[in-house]
């Protein structure tokens, strides 16, 4: 079974037991989280496609971490114009451990 969210402005496909990075989530590790904005639902045999998401659907899970990814480098150049800028970003992240996908 697996199912697809929507949370901080992304959709992701997510299963039993799957660990994922998603934004930045409020929220200390070892906390409950549950997403209700369940876009699709799929058992195998069937598929629910909401419209936009499915009423009484849930998918529960923990967070395991929060960090911050690898650092980017974004660099701006005009030739012949002695201009350049130099900055680095870490995108904060949070791991989810999915433990169940919820249908009412």
């Amino acid at each position: 079974m697996y199912a697809v969210i929507s949370t901080g402005g992304k959709q992701y496909k997510v299963s039993q037991g799957e660990t994922i990075r998603v934004e930045k989530v409020q929220g200390e590790i070892g906390a409950h989280i549950s997403f209700d904005r369940v876009l699709m639902l799929s058992d195998g045999e069937t598929v629910r496609i909401g419209q936009p998401t499915l009423p009484g659907t849930a998918v529960v899970g923990h967070i395991v971490e929060q960090g911050k990814a690898k650092k980017i480098i974004v660099f701006k150049y005009k030739r012949r114009k002695r201009y350049h800028r130099k900055k680095g970003h870490r995108q904060q992240f949070t791991a989810l451990r999915i433990d169940a996908i919820n249908v009412s």
